[in-house]
């Protein structure tokens, strides 16, 4: 103990010589704890930026995430590359239909479903299941319509899952592709744009694409009134996760770059399901020579068919 009370002297005799040499030295006490200085932003935050910041994650986020989940990734041309697309399970897929069925105010699609572990698996088969669902639909509507009809002679068009396919499959990944680039070229302009992969966006749009899939099956209903109040209702929910999910990420930029931005991926939304009901489910009805029918007396009657 005395050796130990002899030690505490020395040490406080070396501090108080240190102090009477440098007046101006500062001392810090074990026993309370050191005041940590806290970030300066190098702007004034608006008010409610610091929620998106949060929402859309910092660089210090990002590079967190990052190092937290770092995995050795494969060559392109091996099937283990893609196979990473596709690792998710079915919680983690249903809850990603969920947020884009019912979106939540104030809260980023990426951010809180897609950044995590962005995948494939739902957008390959939203677009799939929404492709047959069109074409079925479209030719049971053209069925029950004419139903009944002596004149109509029922033919499936096969056509319409190849055209289905193709158009919403170009929108899913084409329009996916040209934001980005747009993305990534006003990045390098402005700074402090948020910038999203490609894969995020496509996923954002694959999974915006689910409202549709109930919607095409009442689309089957023979009243215009009702097909297009669907059209708007499904717009007004599969448009707002695109709004909210692209508009932080642009409203840095210019004003009217910001809002053609987000007016250019709204009209391209609308287009494509004002498209698909009117091609499929609105098709202007084209009349066909039936076969020929022989009469009793003779003669041959020619019919039309709808």
């Amino acid at each position: 103990v005395a050796c130990l009370v002899m030690y505490l002297f020395a040490e406080f005799d070396d501090a108080a010589n240190l102090l009477a040499a440098n007046p101006d030295a500062t001392t810090i006490s074990i026993d309370e704890p050191a005041e940590i200085p806290k970030n300066q932003h190098s702007r004034l935050q608006e008010p409610g930026r610091e929620e998106d910041d949060e929402l859309l994650g910092t660089d210090d986020s990002d590079k967190t995430e990052l190092l937290a989940g770092q995995k050795k990734s494969a060559p392109f041309w091996t099937f283990e590359y893609y196979q990473t697309f596709f690792d998710v399970d079915t919680y983690q897929v249903l809850d990603r239909i969920k947020g884009s069925v019912f979106p939540v105010p104030g809260k980023n699609f990426v951010r809180l479903y897609i950044r995590s572990n962005p995948d494939l698996y739902g957008p390959f088969w939203i677009c799939a299941t929404l492709v047959f669902t069109i074409a079925v639909s479209g030719n049971l509507s053209n069925f029950f319509i004419h139903l009944g009809k002596p004149t109509y002679h029922y033919v499936p068009e096969f056509r319409k899952v190849s055209i289905a396919a193709t158009t919403i499959y170009a929108y899913a990944w084409l329009v996916p592709l040209a934001l980005w680039g747009f993305l990534m070229w006003r990045n390098s302009k402005v700074m402090n744009i948020v910038s999203y992969s490609f894969l995020e966006i496509v996923c954002v749009y694959g999974y915006s694409l689910f409202i549709y899939i109930p919607t095409a099956i009442l689309w089957i209903i023979p009243q215009k009134v009702v097909r297009w109040v669907l059209v708007v209702f499904s717009l007004c929910l599969s448009g707002s996760v695109l709004v909210m999910t692209f508009w932080p990420a642009v409203r840095d930029d210019n004003r009217r770059i910001a809002l053609a931005t987000v007016g250019t991926i709204l009209l391209l939304h609308a287009l494509l399901a004002v498209g698909c009901l009117a091609y499929f489910f609105d098709a202007p009805e084209l009349d066909f020579t039936a076969p020929i029918i022989p009469a009793h007396n003779g003669t041959t009657v020619t019919t039309k068919s709808h």
